[in-house]
């Protein structure tokens, strides 16, 4: 079958293929002076079809930039295949193309365009089976993106109403309806019966979390009634303990009645709040005459801690211990004195204490180590285990002396270790013996 033929009006205006595109399809077709053109496919020639009123150049360029337009849709599609550009509408350029090349309507390499068609159909179905895939997953994505919207909505419903931060989470109620719209927008459409589905358990968790808000607050005045009823009650106790002046019974009384204020129900902020001060200021009025009387006594007791500042002076003198009975003599002189001295200011209580007792450690260090290297008992002990030690040494080097002598170097290397260690150990008992003497 002849390919159409362009009219002979057209020629003067055909745009012609380059020159080294002509050069090329040389190598692939010719044309006859007739204006005839034909192609050669695996060494078969087909006509293509007729260029009449031209030159052969000129008809075997008119066919072969029809071999360039093809060329160029092949590439085109190529690049994008390459591009992961969608895949959707290319098998139709491609089918395009394929009935040109089958029609032998242009001249070029047939053999080598069919091959990277054939090529091109393979990449196209890999790459629509891909976004086939990508489109499940998107819709996965999608479906599983709107149902964690509706389980936190279920979870924001499903919290206790007792505990619940109401304000906080009414702003989360409020974001998660936002985002559910704004999904159902620009999320993508999911399946009629997911749709209904999820939208079903998001309804049903903004109900349930309207209901218990309403019911919180409904009760809320009368739970704020009753705590002020308590609260009023504590604030009456606080009160009439204010002007006690049994300082240590009646402190134990207000922690009695901080536990009990702990405990108590809780009204409005608002209301808890002036409440608590008027508790508050019930405790700060016994509190800061606590206070004023103990900064008297305080006061009072500054002459003893200057006292007491010197006799830890005196103390200090005595360490290091050198002589253990002098110590003993002047330290019992010290205390003596301390307790004499009376009370110090509490802000310094401890310290004072600690300081003094430190002496009395290290007094106490140094009586001990006397005893223990003066103790008749504990010499007895070093000197039985030195005789034990030595006895051993002296079986171990005859054991070593009569290995060597039967040859058995072996044993005797063995046995010299032991011997070693025997030694040392009895170095060890000498040195220690020698600080109980």
């Amino acid at each position: 079958m002849r390919a159409p033929q362009p009219p002979a009006a057209d020629a003067a205006h055909a745009a012609l293929a380059p020159a080294e595109s002509v050069a090329r399809a040389r190598r692939f077709g010719r044309a006859d002076e007739n204006g005839t053109v034909y192609v050669s496919v695996r060494g078969t020639e087909h006509e293509c079809g007729q260029f009449p009123d031209a030159t052969p150049d000129e008809a075997l360029a008119y066919f072969a930039r029809k071999f360039d337009d093809a060329e160029a849709q092949v590439a085109l599609l190529e690049q994008r295949i390459a591009a992961k550009a969608p895949a959707g509408e290319m098998r139709k350029t491609v089918h395009h193309v394929r009935e040109q090349v089958a029609a032998h309507t242009m001249v070029g390499d047939l053999v080598d365009l069919s091959t990277r068609l054939d090529t091109l159909e393979d990449a196209i179905r890999v790459a629509q089976e891909r976004e086939r895939e990508d489109a499940k997953k998107h819709r996965a994505e999608q479906l599983a993106h709107r149902t964690a919207i509706v389980e936190a909505a279920e979870e924001v419903a499903g919290q206790d109403p007792e505990k619940t931060q109401w304000k906080h989470s009414s702003a989360r109620m409020a974001e998660l309806f936002s985002q559910w719209q704004e999904h159902q927008k620009s999320g993508g459409r999911l399946s009629k019966t997911d749709e209904d589905a999820l939208w079903k358990r998001f309804r049903k968790a903004r109900t349930t979390f309207d209901r218990h808000r309403k019911a919180f607050f409904s009760s809320l005045d009368e739970t704020n009634a009753k705590a002020k009823r308590v609260k009023e009650a504590l604030i009456a106790e606080a009160e009439a303990l204010s002007s006690s002046t049994d300082w240590g019974e009646t402190a134990g009384k207000y922690r009695e009645l901080m536990d009990r204020w702990k405990a108590a129900p809780r009204a409005s902020r608002k209301e808890d709040d002036a409440l608590w001060a008027r508790f508050r200021a019930a405790q700060d009025v016994f509190f800061d005459a606590r206070k004023t009387t103990n900064e008297q006594i305080d006061k009072e007791f500054e002459g003893n801690l200057e006292v007491k500042e010197q006799l830890l002076a005196e103390a200090r003198t005595i360490l290091p211990v050198k002589d253990l009975e002098t110590a003993k003599k002047r330290l019992a002189s010290i205390q003596q004195r301390w307790e004499d001295a009376g009370k110090v200011p509490r802000a310094h209580m401890r310290r004072v204490e600690n300081e003094l007792r430190s002496v009395e450690d290290a007094v106490k260090k140094a009586e001990d180590d006397t005893w223990r290297r003066t103790d008749p008992e504990t010499k007895a002990r070093s000197n039985s285990m030195l005789s034990q030690l030595e006895s051993k040494i002296a079986d171990q080097r005859a054991a070593v002396e009569a290995a060597r002598a039967s040859g058995n170097e072996k044993k005797a290397v063995s046995l010299e270790k032991d011997l070693a260690t025997s030694e040392q150990w009895l170095a060890t008992l000498q040195a220690s013996a020698s600080e109980l003497g």
